[in-house]
């Protein structure tokens, strides 16, 4: 196995990690960037940004992503792609072993590996993703402006989409699997009072349907009477939750029960000294590229002032 020395790691790119890249390389921390399976994580599946600051016209997904990537680059960010595979976090300076092949030694890990959504399995799920098959309202639900549109899920954050929607949409069906939901009784208040939302109890998806271009409705069975029906719709809401892509980290770092790392308050400073979690990883709140890119700012920042701290250390010992 091959072996590295770095000031600073960067795990994973996407709006925090291309952030991080900026802030460091600028600092003169000559980061090295390792981008993840998804370079330019979650946005590079996504046509049409137009919620990010200073792209008044909105912009395409991977092309933002190339543009964040190119300033990264700009200013000395050494951006490798690959996938981290392990970490030991153990001992200082911390290790991360690239591909099952390359280790880098690393003074300081800003951690950027966000969080996957997930879905339904369905093959038409993947068909239509991106042509009215969607995992966020907030990015999405502007371009349903007026139209029917469904939701599926039955916890808070499906409760909260169809709540989004319901403000730009005059109808919204909400397709919850059992005959209750499992979002807190507040948000369940505001979705089934919203006369706008359509909750259909006990209903599982089968097929999303379209006519090869986009959505044009969904076929759903009653999981009570067995009964099939098709509803016309042209925006399908995936909203069964994210999955942060923090496995490699379970062994070191504090996290939920879901999996997203826990930050001191305020910053981005992990339980560990000269670890520091952005973007997604952390955050299951927001989710939006602008705050991954905040968090980013923030991560590359922290990790500058621990590394001043421990040169200090140096000479004053």
């Amino acid at each position: 196995m091959t072996e590295e020395k770095v000031k600073v790691l960067i795990i994973g790119s996407g709006p925090a990690g291309y952030t991080a890249a900026i802030y460091a390389s600028r600092a003169g921390l000559n980061p090295v960037m390792v981008t993840g399976g998804q370079p330019g994580g979650q946005l590079t599946t996504t046509n049409d940004v137009e919620n990010y600051p200073g792209y008044p016209q909105g912009i395409n997904g991977p092309q933002m992503m190339i543009d964040f990537q190119q300033q990264a680059e700009r200013f000395g960010t050494d951006i490798r792609f690959g996938q981290v595979t392990s970490v030991d976090l153990s001992g200082y300076p911390h290790k991360a072993v690239v591909d099952d092949k390359h280790e880098i030694t690393a003074e300081a890990v800003i951690i950027s590996t966000g969080a996957s959504a997930k879905y339904l399995g369905l093959p038409s799920e993947k068909e239509y993703y991106n042509k009215g098959v969607s995992a966020c309202a907030v990015c999405d639900g502007f371009f349903y402006k007026g139209k029917t549109v469904a939701v599926v899920g039955g916890g808070d954050t499906a409760a909260e989409e169809a709540i989004y929607l319901a403000n730009l949409c005059p109808k919204v069906y909400l397709i919850v699997r059992r005959d209750e939901m499992r979002a807190s009784k507040i948000m369940q208040s505001r979705a089934l009072n919203n006369p706008n939302i359509e909750v259909l109890w006990n209903t599982e998806t089968e097929e999303i349907l379209g006519d090869g271009e986009a959505v044009t409705g969904m076929r759903v069975v009653n999981k009570q009477t067995g009964e099939k029906k098709n509803i016309d719709v042209e925006g399908f809401f995936v909203a069964i939750g994210h999955k942060p892509n923090t496995d490699i980290f379970k062994d070191y770092l504090e996290m939920d029960e879901t999996g997203y790392l826990i930050a001191e308050p305020g910053t981005s400073k992990t339980k560990v000294e000269g670890v520091f979690v952005t973007g997604d990883a952390a955050d299951k709140v927001y989710r939006q590229a602008v705050t991954a890119a905040g968090t980013g700012c923030m991560g590359a920042l922290d990790a500058e002032r621990f590394l001043q701290s421990k040169e200090m250390e140096m000479v004053e010992g």
